[in-house]
């Protein structure tokens, strides 16, 4: 399921493939750069970091492409490899390996790596409108197919200016933006979130989340039952560590 609600379809490769696809990722795609606004399956990048971007802000808009992975089309990376140096036949062969039905898979190892690099171009085109509708102090940032923008000020019609033409760079990169139930405006009278995260003022978890995690954590010390498994507990402390440390 999407933390979102609805359900993800996984195309999750065989074992075979998988490794491949492992193979390319370490050899061909792990030195390579993406965008400074992509948070999302970066080393040393987050949620966090992405959510971290936009506190104190007067206004933070998030909104969300649809069908992300499989709306990436598989002559986009075909294209890529071939920008990147490979011949035609590689990139035809590494193009195979990496897209399936002519879409970059879910579940494929090599799938958030290409998603970022390909959508190079529409992340310099975001920055770049964003500058112009709103100036220098507006921030953005995508962590996949979470598009977030803030702004220092709150003017109505600078953030209607940047929904439009976000959606129109979008549809010009092969995307189509969730509809209006997907397009959060998030004004800092009110509690703003980004990927799970509060970031009014300091990225954090909510605070009902914070009093669940705590609790949990007691009884497990306690050596009771708890409602979620040792793993799913040692990702909760992950994350709280990761927002502790990116807090300073």
């Amino acid at each position: 399921p999407k933390r979102s609600g609805g359900e993800r379809i996984i195309d999750a490769p065989d074992e075979k493939l998988k490794q491949m696809q492992r193979l390319i990722l370490r050899r061909v795609l792990a030195g390579l750069k993406v965008h400074s606004a992509v948070m999302g399956f970066e080393k040393g990048r987050s949620i966090v970091t992405h959510a971290s971007a936009h506190t104190g802000r007067a206004v933070v808009v998030r909104l969300d492409v649809r069908d992300f992975f499989s709306s990436t089309r598989s002559d986009r990376i075909q294209a890529y490899f071939r920008f990147i140096g490979w011949n035609r036949k590689a990139s035809r062969l590494l193009t195979a390996l990496t897209t399936h039905n002519g879409a970059l898979p879910q579940g494929a190892p090599t799938s958030p790596r290409l998603s970022s690099l390909v959508n190079h171009r529409m992340d310099v085109r975001l920055e770049a409108m964003l500058r112009r509708v709103a100036g220098s102090d507006a921030r953005y940032t995508r962590y996949a197919d979470d598009l977030t923008f803030s702004l220092g000020y709150e003017q109505g019609e600078v953030v209607r200016e940047i929904i439009r033409r976000t959606s129109s760079i979008a549809r010009s990169e092969g995307y189509r933006l969730h509809r209006k139930k997907k397009t959060h405006i998030l004004r800092a009278h009110h509690r703003q979130m980004v990927a799970g995260l509060v970031v009014n003022k300091q990225a954090n978890l909510p605070r009902t989340t914070r009093r669940w995690l705590r609790a949990v954590e007691h009884r497990a010390r306690l050596g009771q039952e708890t409602t979620i498994s040792a793993a799913q507990l040692a990702g909760w402390r992950g994350l709280q560590h990761m927002i502790d440390t990116q807090r300073g």
